[in-house]
C-alpha cells in the first residue's frame, strides 16, 4: 500500500502535465504519481512517464470512469486528486495530506471560492453555478461547504473504497460532496489558490471588469442565503 498517492486523470493535457507531476514530486518526494490518461490525442502520456509518473489507460471516457478505476486500483493510506491542467499549486498538496494522515479527516476540500477563484476564472456563470450548488447542498445537509465542485481534494482509504462512483464526466465533483455529507465522514474546507488554464490567460473577454464586479455580487448575495 502506497503512503500517499496523487492521482491526475487527463485528457489533452500536454501543455501542462509535466510541470504538475514534477510540481508533485517536489512537494511529496515520498508520494506515487499516477496519471491515468483518458484517449489523449497528444502526448499527454509520453510526457508523464518521462516527468517520473506511473501512467495507465483508461478507455471510457470521463472523468468519473477515469476515477472510479483509480479508486478501485490504487491503494493508499491517503490520497491527492488534482486535475493536469496546473491550475491547482502542489504547494497545498502537504498540509492536504497531513489532514488525512494526522487528523483522521476523510476528505478535505480545495476551496478556491475563498481566496482567487474570481479573479482568475473569466466564466462567469460556471463560477454563479459552483456558488448556487454549494448553498443548495448546505442548506439540505446544514454543511459547511465552501467549494462544492473543486477537482483538487484529499481522500482518506476509508472514503476511497467506500465511494460507489456513479457519474461518468464532471458532476463527481458534486457527488463526492453528497457522499461524503451523507456518510457523515469527517470533512475540511481548506483554503487554496487557483490560476486559470494558461490558454486561457490569453484570452482577452469583453467588459471583463464589469463581469468580474458582477462575480463578487453573485458571490456575497448568495453567501447571505
Amino acid at each position: 500500500m502506497d503512503k500517499i498517492a496523487v492521482l491526475i486523470p487527463c485528457y489533452n493535457e500536454e501543455k501542462t502535465i509535466k510541470k504538475v507531476v514534477e510540481d508533485f514530486k517536489r512537494e511529496l518526494p515520498e508520494a506515487k504519481i499516477y496519471v491515468y490518461d483518458n484517449n489523449s490525442k497528444d502526448k499527454t502520456a509520453q510526457l508523464a512517464k518521462e516527468a517520473g509518473a506511473i501512467v495507465r489507460c483508461e478507455t471510457k471516457q470521463g472523468k468519473g470512469n477515469v476515477i472510479r478505476t483509480m479508486f478501485r486500483e490504487i491503494d493508499a493510506e491517503s490520497y491527492i486528486m488534482v486535475d493536469g491542467d496546473d491550475t491547482y499549486p502542489a504547494e497545498n498538496a502537504r498540509q492536504m495530506v497531513n489532514c488525512v494522515l494526522e487528523e483522521d479527516v476523510d476528505m478535505v476540500i480545495g476551496d478556491r471560492l475563498s481566496s482567487t477563484y474570481f479573479t482568475e476564472n473569466k466564466r462567469r456563470f460556471h463560477g454563479f453555478g459552483n456558488v448556487l450548488t454549494r448553498v443548495l447542498i448546505n442548506t439540505i445537509y446544514k454543511s459547511d461547504i465552501r467549494d462544492v465542485m473543486t477537482g483538487y481534494r484529499a481522500f482518506s482509504y476509508k472514503f476511497v473504497k467506500t465511494f460507489p462512483v456513479m457519474s461518468k464526466g464532471f458532476e463527481l465533483e458534486n457527488e463526492m460532496t453528497i457522499h461524503a455529507l451523507d456518510k457523515n465522514l469527517k470533512i475540511k474546507n481548506l483554503i487554496i489558490e487557483y490560476r486559470d488554464r494558461p490558454e486561457r490567460k490569453r484570452i482577452q473577454i469583453k467588459y471583463n471588469l464589469r463581469w468580474n464586479e458582477s462575480y463578487q455580487n453573485d458571490f456575497h448575495t448568495l453567501q447571505k442565503l
